[in-house]
């Protein structure tokens, strides 16, 4: 009997560990934008697999609501910004956000609308740029570096009234930098970020003229990682952080966007 009761007791122990599900992955939830950024991300997927980690990356079309989600807990990082624009949010907005690692770098480009070559720009013309504070500087940089226009000094923080000699009398228009692809039949030349090139099917290669690789901007606007502040030590970010900045998903980018997405 005292044999019988010892294997009934063995196999409803069993049958408990049995129905003890298996340790579930911690997910990790990224927002992004679409392209390169989550492209990038969905790489990483496979190494953080391995290390027991879930990836779910929510795509954004914008550059304001990911860092909204981010502030408010909705995400535990985002990947789609450079430091400078989020520093800037950080001040706009009061927010609290860090940048934990830099991961890339996109060359910023001039882009051919209605003039097909920048020696063939007439006076007058029409240029779309970004209408963000980092970002329309560092389009206004671009054109000072191709002798279009000069500014009063070379901060990160100039705007088109920072302007001080403009030979050719270019207007520079504004926009939001989601709308600079869109905007290239009604103007004369776009400058736009990597990121909306790639996803509007232009290339680094398709530019008239793009940053230098060893340009203050290549430096500066280098796209990071974004936490809270206070989180940088969480396990599962510092997971991320390595595959990102894996050989792995280094060799990806270099040969997925040629140029166009360079590791940093």
């Amino acid at each position: 009997m005292r044999k019988f009761t010892l294997l009934v007791l063995a196999g409803l122990v069993c049958l408990s560990l049995a129905a003890v599900p298996a340790m579930a992955a911690k997910t990790i939830r990224v927002g992004a934008s679409p392209t390169p950024h989550a492209e990038i991300l969905r790489a990483c997927e496979g190494i953080l697999k391995e290390k027991g980690y879930t990836l779910e990356i929510v795509e954004y079309a914008d550059y304001v609501q990911p860092n909204v989600a981010l502030e408010s807990g909705e995400l535990d990082a985002n990947y789609f910004q450079h430091k400078p624009y989020m520093d800037d949010f950080n001040a706009q907005k009061g927010t609290h956000l860090h940048a934990m690692a830099f991961v890339h770098y996109e060359p910023f480009g001039i882009y051919a609308g209605r003039t097909k070559d920048l020696k063939d720009l007439k006076k007058g013309a029409i240029v779309s740029v970004p209408n963000d504070t980092t970002n329309e500087a560092r389009a206004l940089l671009l054109l000072q570096a191709q002798g279009l226009i000069k500014l009063k000094n070379n901060s990160l923080t100039v705007t088109r009234l920072d302007i001080v000699d403009n030979p050719k009398k270019l207007k520079i228009e504004e926009l939001e930098a989601a709308q600079l692809v869109r905007s290239l039949p009604d103007v004369d030349l776009s400058i736009i970020n990597g990121n909306y090139a790639l996803l509007g099917g232009l290339n680094a290669a398709d530019a008239l003229a793009t940053e230098s690789s060893d340009s203050e901007a290549a430096n500066a606007y280098a796209n990071v990682l974004a936490v809270r502040a206070g989180d940088e030590k969480r396990p599962e970010l510092q997971a991320l952080v390595d595959a990102l900045k894996s050989e792995q998903v280094r060799e990806y980018m270099n040969k997925t966007y040629r140029g166009a997405v360079v590791p940093k």
